[in-house]
């Protein structure tokens, strides 16, 4: 089979190898996935990077956790019935080294669910990542009917979808963007009300918007540099669900004030989320797709023989919504 793989860490240009690997067999509570589109996220560039120093102790990385495809065998203990079953793929590269950067995936059959029939393909390799962690984000610490959430960097991968979500469970949207594109974005998707994460004070901005109450909880993009303005318009007993901290990768946090505000944090992988939330979030992304009720954005949607570039695109960034690579028809 075709794929693409590195046997060191460093640039793209320099790691990423396309050529030819032996083609998957899959084993007990595994499905073979013939791979139409891979989506390569943040967390796979920074990993063939050189994020994790010992992910290739055990040998070459096949990249990427998020793909769509087609299932064409099964092994012992799956259903053959799920032959020929549009699927999208998630975890693909986690605590593994085969991800769906290549034309053939052999995974647990958990990991491939059903992709609904009124979803493209190209949707399918989206769903992992940026929409799992959006529904984490939004619903781990329970309803928010009629709560108000605070949604930083609102147009961004996860922020796009964590949106929708929270308009979808009956929420007040507050979310913040930094040029009137994103703005645009973020109220297209449902936001009541944005404020510019560039302009200072930005947190009492967002107290203003809501006429001077404040949130009830944040999905948030960058914990270390948004904190101080996140404390000025969060409630008592509020949650902070965050994501992410790249600017400031090693935040200090003011326990004390925290403390006194009952806060609570919380952090967010896919990963590492429960199973049974795993399990909630892809059922409600297959009804919220089989109603046409979820919007999507593919900024490059990119030839296989491209696949450096995919990573050097998500590395750039200054563009709105995901990368996706055809792998085969």
């Amino acid at each position: 089979m075709k794929a693409a793989w590195f046997e060191s860490f460093g640039a793209a240009a320099d790691t990423l190898i396309i050529g030819d690997q032996e083609t998957p067999t899959p084993g007990a509570g595994e499905v073979l996935v013939k791979v139409a589109y891979t989506c390569p996220n943040p967390s796979d560039v920074k990993k063939r990077a050189g994020a994790f120093p010992n992910l290739l102790d055990n040998g070459p990385v096949i990249p990427n956790s998020d793909g769509s495809g087609v299932i064409e065998a099964v092994g012992e203990g799956v259903d053959p019935s799920r032959i020929g079953e549009r699927v999208f793929v998630y975890q693909g590269q986690y605590g593994r080294l085969l991800g769906t950067a290549a034309e053939y995936i052999a995974i647990d059959s958990n990991r491939a669910p059903k992709l609904p029939d009124e979803a493209p393909m190209e949707v399918g390799a989206l769903i992992g990542i940026p929409i799992m962690t959006a529904h984490r984000c939004v619903y781990a610490d329970g309803d928010v009917t009629g709560k108000t959430i605070l949604i930083t960097g609102g147009a961004g991968r996860v922020g796009y979808y964590a949106i929708q979500w929270a308009k979808t469970a009956g929420a007040t949207v507050v979310a913040t963007a930094s040029n009137p594109a994103d703005e645009a974005t973020c109220k297209e998707m449902g936001a009541d009300f944005v404020v510019n994460h560039r302009e200072a004070n930005w947190g009492e901005a967002v107290v203003n918007a809501l006429g001077g109450d404040k949130v009830d909880r944040v999905v948030d993009v960058e914990f270390g540099a948004n904190l101080p303005e996140v404390l000025k318009c969060i409630n008592i007993n509020g949650v902070i669900a965050t994501y992410s901290s790249t600017q400031v990768k090693e935040p200090q946090l003011p326990f004390i004030q925290m403390m006194f505000m009952d806060l609570t944090l919380r952090m967010v992988i896919v990963y590492a989320m429960p199973e049974e939330a795993k399990m909630q979030a892809i059922a409600d992304t297959q009804r919220m797709l089989s109603e046409g009720k979820l919007q999507h954005r593919i900024a490059h949607n990119l030839p296989f023989s491209e696949m450096v570039k995919s990573n050097e695109l998500i590395e750039q960034g200054g563009f709105g919504g995901c990368v996706v690579v055809k792998v085969s028809a």
